[in-house]
């Protein structure tokens, strides 16, 4: 049991540093990418939703960077608490992530408004997954589930990349062909 446990906590924490690390390599503003056959690709409805995203006024984009910045550090910090068993510190920062360091407590009324008018749908049902996910994080944490705990990180960074790759395109242009709805032209 120790050496799948081991095993495990070097391949999350492997996934989980390619995936938060991916992004600090691959920046840019389109959503054109070029597929293993050299062909350009392009998704009009991926680039419309993250054009959504990004006419978001500066004050809520600006709330949501630095939300997106403290799920990161927060996500980071599991590995090393997780490869110790300190199942009380997973919990809390599962729980912090749950309750949206940032975004609950600093949003206006208007701020609100223009979350639930201007994003897509989709990204809303996403991000109350996310959250689902952390609050479930923290419950395999409370109840010290090592393999629970494991999983449930794991779909987390699924759900961030699945999120990145639908609704931030233009800060993560890499996740493009990650998508399945990402065009296919010869």
């Amino acid at each position: 049991m120790k050496s799948v446990n081991n095993w495990l906590l070097r391949t999350l924490s492997i996934i989980f540093l390619l995936i938060m690390g991916a992004p600090s390599f691959a920046y840019g503003e389109e959503s054109v990418h070029q597929n293993t056959l050299g062909h350009k690709a392009i998704n009009t409805e991926l680039k419309t939703d993250s054009v959504r995203i990004e006419s978001l006024s500066p004050g809520l984009r600006g709330l949501l960077s630095k939300e997106m910045l403290a799920i990161q550090q927060g996500m980071m910090s599991i590995t090393p608490a997780y490869a110790a068993g300190n199942w009380n510190e997973i919990a809390n920062i599962a729980k912090k992530i749950t309750d949206s360091y940032i975004l609950k407590q600093s949003l206006t009324q208007e701020q609100r408004h223009e979350l639930h008018t201007s994003l897509p749908d989709g990204f809303i049902k996403q991000d109350h997954h996310f959250h689902y996910l952390s609050g479930m994080l923290e419950h395999a944490a409370s109840m010290k589930k090592a393999e629970l705990v494991g999983f449930y990180f794991s779909k987390m960074g699924e759900s961030c990349v699945s999120c990145h790759s639908q609704y931030a395109i233009h800060k993560f242009p890499a996740l493009v062909a990650n998508n399945k709805t990402t065009e296919h032209g010869h």
